[in-house]
């Protein structure tokens, strides 16, 4: 792809590249003034600005390898995704005018943008359905405590730009194997079941597909053997709050229990009517566009 430039003022974004077959695909990422234009005729595509280019890339997604669409950014083998990996990609987002308290967990092939906020919500239930002596129940669709309150009092109290740029999604709530070692498995598990809302958490699986170390932490089994190398290799880790935090995936062999991601990097399980640490999951609409680097002194804004 050639670039003709007529300034060279960039507000930054992301760029990357595919190459499928014979036919190199660019993906423009970064966001250059509106007066920079692009020759795309030698790579196969017609987009002569960025937003086309975007498009473009995303029309072809379910065909393209596993490169990556950016040192950080890896295409995921599972779903038509691409998740931020590694300890500390580029992926903070400014939402909800929390500068830089949001990142970005995976972005879809329809454009939407999964994040994730990095404050959390202390000592909260996932459930406390039941008399004295019951544990929760494990189902999230029922609702459960924690999705009415994230549903309900949390979502309200968002800016009303912020709610504008949410849109309600399936999330994916299917239990989970305990101490599985495939993660295709685990993936098609959660799937097996979903719920539609605007504010959820993130589930087992994307925080294992955040680790850019996939032959020791890619799975349950492997990230449990090797949770203190596992550490060093992803974002989602908090090592510094001394407590676990809720996914949104329960153990199957149960109905009271949902998986915990632990400040050591180390999966387990606990009761749902236990206090634990929450962070709160949206996804942005596929009609937003962004600007920015990513870097948590320059994230990306949402236009």
């Amino acid at each position: 792809m050639k670039k003709n430039y007529i300034k060279s003022n960039f507000i930054g974004f992301i760029i990357g590249a595919f190459v499928f077959g014979s036919i190199s695909v660019f993906a423009i990422t970064y966001f250059p003034s509106s007066s920079t234009t692009y020759d795309n005729s030698s790579s196969g595509m017609n987009s002569t600005n960025v937003q086309d280019a975007l498009d473009e890339l995303y029309n072809v997604c379910d065909v393209m390898t596993s490169k990556d669409l950016i040192v950080g950014l890896e295409k995921d083998p599972y779903e038509c995704r691409y998740f931020f990996t590694g300890k500390n990609p580029n992926n903070y987002i400014t939402f909800n005018n929390e500068q830089a308290g949001w990142r970005i967990i995976s972005i879809g092939c329809d454009r939407t943008i999964k994040i994730m906020r990095i404050n959390i919500i202390r000592n909260i239930l996932w459930d406390d359905s039941g008399g004295i002596y019951d544990h929760g129940n494990n189902n999230w669709s029922r609702p459960s405590t924690l999705n009415t309150y994230l549903n309900g009092t949390y979502y309200n109290n968002l800016t009303n730009v912020a709610k504008s740029q949410i849109v309600s999604s399936n999330y994916n709530i299917g239990s989970v194997v305990n101490n599985n070692n495939n993660l295709q498995e685990q993936v098609n598990d959660e799937n097996s079941k979903t719920w539609n809302g605007k504010v959820a958490l993130p589930t087992l699986s994307e925080y294992l597909r955040t680790n850019s170390d996939k032959n020791n932490c890619g799975t349950f089994f492997s990230n449990n053997n090797n949770s203190l190398k596992c550490t060093a290799t992803t974002w989602m880790i908090r090592n510094s709050d001394g407590a676990a935090w809720w996914t949104l995936s329960p153990n199957t062999n149960t109905t009271d229990a949902t998986f915990l991601v632990n400040y050591s990097g180390s999966i387990y399980n606990d009761y749902v009517k236990q206090p634990y640490l929450a962070h709160t999951v949206v996804t942005l609409s596929s009609k937003l566009t962004l600007s920015g680097s990513g870097t948590q002194s320059d994230p990306y804004t949402i236009n």
